[in-house]
Protein backbone atom coordinates (compact mmCIF):
# COMPACT_ATOMS: atom_id res chain seq x y z
CA UNK A 1 0.00 0.00 0.00
CA UNK A 2 1.04 3.64 -0.23
CA UNK A 3 2.71 5.62 2.52
CA UNK A 4 0.29 5.93 5.47
CA UNK A 5 -1.71 9.15 5.48
CA UNK A 6 -0.02 10.61 2.40
CA UNK A 7 -2.25 11.68 -0.48
CA UNK A 8 -1.15 12.25 -4.04
CA UNK A 9 -2.85 13.45 -7.16
CA UNK A 10 -2.42 11.76 -10.49
CA UNK A 11 -2.06 14.95 -12.52
CA UNK A 12 -4.83 14.22 -15.01
CA UNK A 13 -7.53 16.28 -16.67
CA UNK A 14 -10.26 13.62 -16.55
CA UNK A 15 -11.05 10.13 -15.35
CA UNK A 16 -13.29 7.22 -16.35
CA UNK A 17 -15.83 7.04 -13.52
CA UNK A 18 -18.95 4.92 -13.80
CA UNK A 19 -18.54 4.54 -17.55
CA UNK A 20 -18.27 8.29 -18.16
CA UNK A 21 -15.29 10.56 -18.63
CA UNK A 22 -15.52 12.99 -15.72
CA UNK A 23 -13.48 16.17 -15.77
CA UNK A 24 -10.90 16.70 -13.04
CA UNK A 25 -7.96 15.16 -11.25
CA UNK A 26 -7.92 12.05 -9.02
CA UNK A 27 -6.57 11.72 -5.48
CA UNK A 28 -5.16 8.51 -4.03
CA UNK A 29 -4.45 7.92 -0.33
CA UNK A 30 -3.01 4.75 1.19
CA UNK A 31 -3.65 2.74 -1.95
CA UNK A 32 -7.29 3.79 -2.25
CA UNK A 33 -9.02 6.32 -4.51
CA UNK A 34 -10.25 9.08 -2.20
CA UNK A 35 -11.48 11.88 -4.47
CA UNK A 36 -12.34 12.46 -8.12
CA UNK A 37 -13.33 15.62 -9.99
CA UNK A 38 -10.63 17.76 -8.42
CA UNK A 39 -9.31 20.80 -10.30
CA UNK A 40 -7.80 19.32 -13.48
CA UNK A 41 -4.05 19.25 -13.95
CA UNK A 42 -2.38 21.21 -16.70
CA UNK A 43 -1.24 19.02 -19.58
CA UNK A 44 -4.22 16.70 -19.93
CA UNK A 45 -4.15 12.97 -19.55
CA UNK A 46 -6.82 10.45 -18.54
CA UNK A 47 -7.03 8.21 -15.49
CA UNK A 48 -8.81 4.88 -15.87
CA UNK A 49 -9.14 1.68 -13.90
CA UNK A 50 -6.37 -0.80 -14.58
CA UNK A 51 -6.98 -2.89 -17.69
CA UNK A 52 -8.49 -6.38 -17.33
CA UNK A 53 -7.61 -9.13 -19.85
CA UNK A 54 -9.80 -12.25 -19.97
CA UNK A 55 -7.62 -14.26 -22.38
CA UNK A 56 -3.85 -14.52 -21.89
CA UNK A 57 -2.22 -17.74 -23.15
CA UNK A 58 1.28 -16.33 -22.66
CA UNK A 59 3.21 -13.09 -22.81
CA UNK A 60 6.69 -11.65 -23.24
CA UNK A 61 8.37 -14.91 -24.20
CA UNK A 62 6.47 -17.16 -21.75
CA UNK A 63 3.95 -19.85 -22.76
CA UNK A 64 1.71 -20.46 -19.76
CA UNK A 65 1.06 -24.12 -20.55
CA UNK A 66 4.67 -24.96 -19.70
CA UNK A 67 5.42 -22.16 -17.24
CA UNK A 68 6.56 -22.57 -13.65
CA UNK A 69 5.49 -20.16 -10.91
CA UNK A 70 8.40 -17.77 -11.52
CA UNK A 71 7.56 -17.55 -15.22
CA UNK A 72 3.89 -16.91 -14.45
CA UNK A 73 4.94 -14.08 -12.15
CA UNK A 74 7.13 -12.68 -14.92
CA UNK A 75 4.03 -12.59 -17.13
CA UNK A 76 2.12 -10.80 -14.34
CA UNK A 77 4.85 -8.14 -14.13
CA UNK A 78 5.11 -7.75 -17.90
CA UNK A 79 1.34 -7.36 -18.22
CA UNK A 80 1.34 -4.68 -15.53
CA UNK A 81 3.90 -2.68 -17.49
CA UNK A 82 1.29 -2.53 -20.28
CA UNK A 83 -1.44 -1.27 -17.98
CA UNK A 84 -3.06 -4.64 -17.18
CA UNK A 85 -3.70 -4.89 -13.45
CA UNK A 86 -5.88 -8.04 -13.47
CA UNK A 87 -5.98 -11.03 -15.85
CA UNK A 88 -7.07 -14.57 -16.59
CA UNK A 89 -4.31 -17.04 -17.47
CA UNK A 90 -5.78 -19.08 -20.30
CA UNK A 91 -5.04 -22.71 -21.20
CA UNK A 92 -5.87 -24.05 -24.66
CA UNK A 93 -6.53 -27.68 -25.54
CA UNK A 94 -3.62 -29.94 -24.63
CA UNK A 95 -2.74 -33.37 -23.30
CA UNK A 96 -4.62 -33.71 -19.97
CA UNK A 97 -1.49 -34.21 -17.90
CA UNK A 98 -0.02 -30.97 -19.26
CA UNK A 99 -3.23 -29.11 -18.48
CA UNK A 100 -3.29 -30.49 -14.94
CA UNK A 101 0.32 -29.51 -14.31
CA UNK A 102 -0.40 -25.98 -15.56
CA UNK A 103 -3.53 -25.74 -13.42
CA UNK A 104 -1.57 -26.66 -10.30
CA UNK A 105 1.02 -23.97 -11.01
CA UNK A 106 -1.60 -21.32 -11.75
CA UNK A 107 -3.58 -22.32 -8.68
CA UNK A 108 -0.46 -21.87 -6.55
CA UNK A 109 0.21 -18.40 -7.96
CA UNK A 110 -3.42 -17.32 -7.60
CA UNK A 111 -3.56 -18.50 -3.99
CA UNK A 112 -0.37 -16.66 -3.07
CA UNK A 113 -1.65 -13.35 -4.46
CA UNK A 114 0.30 -10.78 -6.46
CA UNK A 115 3.84 -9.81 -5.56
CA UNK A 116 5.27 -6.32 -6.01
CA UNK A 117 4.60 -4.98 -9.50
CA UNK A 118 2.39 -7.92 -10.50
CA UNK A 119 -1.06 -7.86 -12.07
CA UNK A 120 -3.62 -9.85 -10.08
CA UNK A 121 -4.56 -13.35 -11.27
CA UNK A 122 -8.36 -13.46 -11.06
CA UNK A 123 -8.60 -17.16 -11.86
CA UNK A 124 -8.07 -19.45 -14.83
CA UNK A 125 -9.80 -19.54 -18.21
CA UNK A 126 -10.05 -23.00 -19.80
CA UNK A 127 -10.35 -22.52 -23.56
CA UNK A 128 -11.09 -26.12 -24.42
CA UNK A 129 -10.89 -29.03 -24.86
CA UNK A 130 -14.69 -29.21 -25.33
CA UNK A 131 -14.60 -27.65 -28.79
CA UNK A 132 -15.91 -28.40 -32.28
CA UNK A 133 -13.60 -30.51 -34.44
CA UNK A 134 -14.58 -28.22 -37.34
CA UNK A 135 -13.53 -24.98 -35.60
CA UNK A 136 -10.39 -25.84 -33.68
CA UNK A 137 -8.17 -23.12 -35.07
CA UNK A 138 -4.76 -24.02 -33.69
CA UNK A 139 -6.03 -26.31 -30.89
CA UNK A 140 -4.46 -29.78 -31.32
CA UNK A 141 -7.17 -32.10 -32.67
CA UNK A 142 -5.80 -35.16 -30.90
CA UNK A 143 -6.70 -33.64 -27.51
CA UNK A 144 -10.15 -32.30 -28.40
CA UNK A 145 -13.02 -34.12 -26.74
CA UNK A 146 -16.72 -33.88 -26.01
CA UNK A 147 -17.68 -32.62 -22.55
CA UNK A 148 -16.43 -34.97 -19.84
CA UNK A 149 -17.97 -34.20 -16.43
CA UNK A 150 -15.45 -36.25 -14.44
CA UNK A 151 -12.45 -34.64 -16.14
CA UNK A 152 -13.87 -31.17 -15.70
CA UNK A 153 -14.65 -31.76 -12.03
CA UNK A 154 -11.05 -32.85 -11.46
CA UNK A 155 -9.72 -29.72 -13.17
CA UNK A 156 -12.01 -27.45 -11.17
CA UNK A 157 -10.44 -28.87 -8.01
CA UNK A 158 -6.90 -28.03 -9.13
CA UNK A 159 -7.23 -24.26 -9.59
CA UNK A 160 -9.79 -21.46 -9.38
CA UNK A 161 -11.27 -21.92 -12.85
CA UNK A 162 -13.58 -18.94 -13.36
CA UNK A 163 -14.24 -19.13 -17.12
CA UNK A 164 -14.64 -21.93 -19.66
CA UNK A 165 -14.94 -21.69 -23.45
CA UNK A 166 -16.85 -24.54 -25.11
CA UNK A 167 -18.97 -25.38 -28.16
CA UNK A 168 -22.67 -25.63 -27.24
CA UNK A 169 -23.61 -28.09 -30.00
CA UNK A 170 -21.49 -30.94 -28.60
CA UNK A 171 -23.12 -33.94 -26.86
CA UNK A 172 -23.55 -33.08 -23.18
CA UNK A 173 -22.56 -29.44 -23.67
CA UNK A 174 -25.78 -27.87 -22.43
CA UNK A 175 -25.75 -29.93 -19.24
CA UNK A 176 -22.13 -28.86 -18.75
CA UNK A 177 -23.07 -25.20 -19.24
CA UNK A 178 -25.82 -25.52 -16.64
CA UNK A 179 -23.47 -27.15 -14.10
CA UNK A 180 -20.76 -24.54 -14.63
CA UNK A 181 -23.18 -21.63 -14.44
CA UNK A 182 -24.71 -23.01 -11.25
CA UNK A 183 -21.21 -23.19 -9.76
CA UNK A 184 -20.53 -19.56 -10.65
CA UNK A 185 -18.15 -20.35 -13.52
CA UNK A 186 -18.63 -18.04 -16.52
CA UNK A 187 -19.21 -19.88 -19.78
CA UNK A 188 -18.26 -18.38 -23.13
CA UNK A 189 -19.22 -20.01 -26.42
CA UNK A 190 -16.49 -20.41 -28.98
CA UNK A 191 -14.55 -22.70 -31.30
CA UNK A 192 -18.00 -23.77 -32.41
CA UNK A 193 -19.98 -24.69 -35.53
CA UNK A 194 -23.24 -23.89 -33.73
CA UNK A 195 -26.31 -22.75 -35.58
CA UNK A 196 -28.07 -19.72 -34.16
CA UNK A 197 -30.62 -22.04 -32.52
CA UNK A 198 -27.84 -24.07 -30.88
CA UNK A 199 -26.15 -20.87 -29.73
CA UNK A 200 -29.37 -19.58 -28.19
CA UNK A 201 -29.77 -22.93 -26.42
CA UNK A 202 -26.31 -22.40 -24.94
CA UNK A 203 -27.25 -18.92 -23.76
CA UNK A 204 -30.52 -20.26 -22.33
CA UNK A 205 -28.50 -22.83 -20.38
CA UNK A 206 -26.35 -20.13 -18.81
CA UNK A 207 -23.57 -19.17 -21.21
CA UNK A 208 -23.05 -15.40 -21.16
CA UNK A 209 -20.30 -14.54 -23.67
CA UNK A 210 -18.64 -15.43 -26.95
CA UNK A 211 -14.90 -15.95 -27.30
CA UNK A 212 -13.06 -13.87 -29.97
CA UNK A 213 -16.19 -13.24 -32.02
CA UNK A 214 -16.16 -14.32 -35.70
CA UNK A 215 -12.91 -16.25 -35.22
CA UNK A 216 -13.11 -20.07 -34.99
CA UNK A 217 -16.90 -20.14 -35.19
CA UNK A 218 -19.76 -20.60 -37.64
CA UNK A 219 -20.14 -17.64 -40.00
CA UNK A 220 -22.89 -15.03 -40.01
CA UNK A 221 -25.16 -15.59 -43.01
CA UNK A 222 -28.34 -13.65 -43.69
CA UNK A 223 -30.47 -16.82 -43.46
CA UNK A 224 -28.39 -18.65 -40.83
CA UNK A 225 -26.76 -16.13 -38.48
CA UNK A 226 -24.75 -18.78 -36.63
CA UNK A 227 -23.04 -18.14 -33.32
CA UNK A 228 -21.89 -14.57 -34.05
CA UNK A 229 -25.33 -13.47 -35.23
CA UNK A 230 -27.02 -15.01 -32.20
CA UNK A 231 -24.54 -13.30 -29.86
CA UNK A 232 -24.95 -9.90 -31.48
CA UNK A 233 -28.75 -10.19 -31.37
CA UNK A 234 -28.95 -11.52 -27.81
CA UNK A 235 -29.26 -8.86 -25.09
CA UNK A 236 -26.85 -9.30 -22.21
CA UNK A 237 -24.34 -11.52 -24.02
CA UNK A 238 -20.78 -10.26 -23.74
CA UNK A 239 -18.95 -10.07 -27.07
CA UNK A 240 -15.17 -10.44 -26.92
CA UNK A 241 -13.02 -9.02 -29.74
CA UNK A 242 -9.35 -9.25 -30.68
CA UNK A 243 -8.64 -5.84 -32.25
CA UNK A 244 -5.16 -6.36 -33.66
CA UNK A 245 -5.76 -5.65 -37.35
CA UNK A 246 -5.52 -9.36 -38.20
CA UNK A 247 -8.46 -11.11 -36.51
CA UNK A 248 -11.15 -8.68 -37.66
CA UNK A 249 -11.56 -6.16 -40.44
CA UNK A 250 -11.95 -2.59 -39.23
CA UNK A 251 -15.55 -2.33 -40.42
CA UNK A 252 -16.45 -5.56 -38.63
CA UNK A 253 -15.17 -4.07 -35.37
CA UNK A 254 -17.33 -1.00 -35.96
CA UNK A 255 -20.40 -3.15 -36.73
CA UNK A 256 -19.89 -5.25 -33.58
CA UNK A 257 -19.43 -2.11 -31.49
CA UNK A 258 -22.70 -0.69 -32.79
CA UNK A 259 -24.71 -3.92 -32.58
CA UNK A 260 -23.48 -4.85 -29.10
CA UNK A 261 -23.17 -1.38 -27.58
CA UNK A 262 -22.20 -1.57 -23.92
CA UNK A 263 -21.41 -5.28 -24.00
CA UNK A 264 -18.19 -5.44 -25.98
CA UNK A 265 -14.93 -6.50 -24.36
CA UNK A 266 -11.41 -6.13 -25.69
CA UNK A 267 -9.24 -9.22 -25.20
CA UNK A 268 -5.81 -10.07 -26.54
CA UNK A 269 -5.69 -13.87 -26.91
CA UNK A 270 -2.04 -13.13 -26.15
CA UNK A 271 0.73 -15.69 -26.67
CA UNK A 272 4.42 -15.81 -25.83
CA UNK A 273 4.86 -13.56 -28.88
CA UNK A 274 3.09 -10.62 -27.23
CA UNK A 275 5.40 -7.73 -26.32
CA UNK A 276 8.12 -9.43 -28.39
CA UNK A 277 9.48 -8.75 -31.90
CA UNK A 278 8.51 -11.00 -34.81
CA UNK A 279 10.04 -14.46 -34.59
CA UNK A 280 9.32 -18.05 -33.56
CA UNK A 281 7.42 -19.06 -30.44
CA UNK A 282 5.25 -21.90 -29.12
CA UNK A 283 1.72 -22.28 -27.78
CA UNK A 284 1.07 -25.45 -25.78
CA UNK A 285 3.48 -27.37 -27.98
CA UNK A 286 2.30 -25.82 -31.26
CA UNK A 287 5.01 -23.99 -33.22
CA UNK A 288 4.19 -20.37 -34.01
CA UNK A 289 5.65 -17.94 -36.50
CA UNK A 290 5.08 -14.21 -36.14
CA UNK A 291 5.40 -12.02 -39.20
CA UNK A 292 4.24 -8.40 -39.33
CA UNK A 293 2.51 -8.93 -36.00
CA UNK A 294 0.33 -11.87 -37.16
CA UNK A 295 0.77 -15.13 -35.23
CA UNK A 296 0.26 -18.31 -37.27
CA UNK A 297 0.75 -22.04 -36.83
CA UNK A 298 2.56 -24.22 -39.44
CA UNK A 299 -0.69 -24.50 -41.45
CA UNK A 300 -0.95 -20.72 -41.69
CA UNK A 301 -3.92 -20.48 -39.31
CA UNK A 302 -4.09 -17.55 -36.89
CA UNK A 303 -2.95 -18.89 -33.51
CA UNK A 304 -3.62 -16.30 -30.85
CA UNK A 305 -2.00 -12.91 -31.15
CA UNK A 306 1.05 -10.78 -30.44
CA UNK A 307 -1.26 -8.07 -29.11
CA UNK A 308 -1.03 -6.20 -25.81
CA UNK A 309 -4.21 -4.81 -24.25
CA UNK A 310 -2.97 -1.23 -24.16
CA UNK A 311 -2.36 -1.48 -27.90
CA UNK A 312 -5.85 -2.96 -28.40
CA UNK A 313 -7.28 0.09 -26.64
CA UNK A 314 -5.35 2.41 -28.96
CA UNK A 315 -6.35 0.38 -32.02
CA UNK A 316 -10.03 0.56 -31.11
CA UNK A 317 -9.86 4.30 -30.47
CA UNK A 318 -8.12 4.81 -33.83
CA UNK A 319 -11.18 3.24 -35.52
CA UNK A 320 -13.25 6.19 -34.33
CA UNK A 321 -14.89 4.38 -31.41
CA UNK A 322 -15.75 6.49 -28.39
CA UNK A 323 -12.99 6.88 -25.82
CA UNK A 324 -15.22 6.10 -22.84
CA UNK A 325 -16.70 2.98 -24.48
CA UNK A 326 -13.26 1.72 -25.48
CA UNK A 327 -11.89 2.13 -21.96
CA UNK A 328 -15.02 0.55 -20.48
CA UNK A 329 -14.51 -2.46 -22.77
CA UNK A 330 -11.05 -3.06 -21.31
CA UNK A 331 -11.89 -2.39 -17.65
CA UNK A 332 -15.36 -2.42 -16.09
CA UNK A 333 -17.07 -4.68 -18.66
CA UNK A 334 -14.71 -7.67 -18.32
CA UNK A 335 -14.64 -7.22 -14.53
CA UNK A 336 -18.44 -7.15 -14.36
CA UNK A 337 -18.68 -10.34 -16.42
CA UNK A 338 -16.53 -12.06 -13.81
CA UNK A 339 -18.67 -10.63 -11.01
CA UNK A 340 -15.70 -8.71 -9.61
CA UNK A 341 -16.86 -5.42 -8.08
CA UNK A 342 -13.31 -4.87 -6.74
CA UNK A 343 -11.73 -4.72 -10.21
CA UNK A 344 -12.10 -2.39 -13.17
CA UNK A 345 -13.53 0.57 -11.22
CA UNK A 346 -12.26 4.04 -10.41
CA UNK A 347 -14.34 5.68 -7.70
CA UNK A 348 -13.86 6.86 -4.11
CA UNK A 349 -13.20 3.85 -1.89
CA UNK A 350 -11.91 1.61 -4.68
CA UNK A 351 -8.47 0.05 -4.65
CA UNK A 352 -6.14 2.28 -6.65
CA UNK A 353 -5.19 -0.15 -9.43
CA UNK A 354 -5.09 2.53 -12.11
CA UNK A 355 -3.58 3.61 -15.39
CA UNK A 356 -2.77 7.12 -16.51
CA UNK A 357 -3.06 7.54 -20.28
CA UNK A 358 -1.88 10.25 -22.63
CA UNK A 359 -4.00 11.87 -25.32
CA UNK A 360 -3.44 8.89 -27.64
CA UNK A 361 -4.46 6.48 -24.83
CA UNK A 362 -0.90 5.19 -24.50
CA UNK A 363 0.06 4.17 -20.95
CA UNK A 364 1.93 6.93 -19.16
CA UNK A 365 1.84 5.47 -15.64
CA UNK A 366 0.53 2.41 -13.82
CA UNK A 367 -0.41 2.25 -10.14
CA UNK A 368 -0.90 -1.00 -8.24
CA UNK A 369 -2.67 -0.37 -4.93
CA UNK A 370 -1.58 3.23 -5.29
CA UNK A 371 2.10 2.44 -5.81
CA UNK A 372 3.56 3.66 -9.12
CA UNK A 373 4.95 0.76 -11.14
CA UNK A 374 8.63 0.54 -11.97
CA UNK A 375 8.52 -0.38 -15.65
CA UNK A 376 12.17 -1.24 -16.28
CA UNK A 377 12.52 -4.37 -18.50
CA UNK A 378 13.09 -7.63 -16.62
CA UNK A 379 14.72 -10.87 -17.65
CA UNK A 380 12.50 -13.78 -18.60
CA UNK A 381 13.08 -16.66 -16.12
CA UNK A 382 15.16 -19.48 -17.58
Amino acid sequence: MGTTGVSRRLGVARALVGGRLVGGDVEVTDGVVTRVGLPPAVGGGTAAPGLVDLQVNGFDGVDLMGADADAVRHVARALASHGVTAWLPTLITAEPAATERALRVLGEVAAAGPGPGEARVLGVHLEGPFLSARRLGTHPPEHRRDPDPALLARWLDLAPVVAVTLAPELPGALATVRRLAAAGVRVSLGHSQATAAEAHAGFDAGASAVTHVFNAMSPLHHREPGLPGAALARPGVLVQLVVDGHHLADDVVRVVWAAAAGRTVLVTDATAASAQPDGRFALAGVDLTVRDGAVRNPQGVLAGSALTLDRAVQNARALGLGEASVLQAATASPAAWLGRADVGVLEPGARADLVVLDEALAVRQVLLAGVPLETAPQEVPA
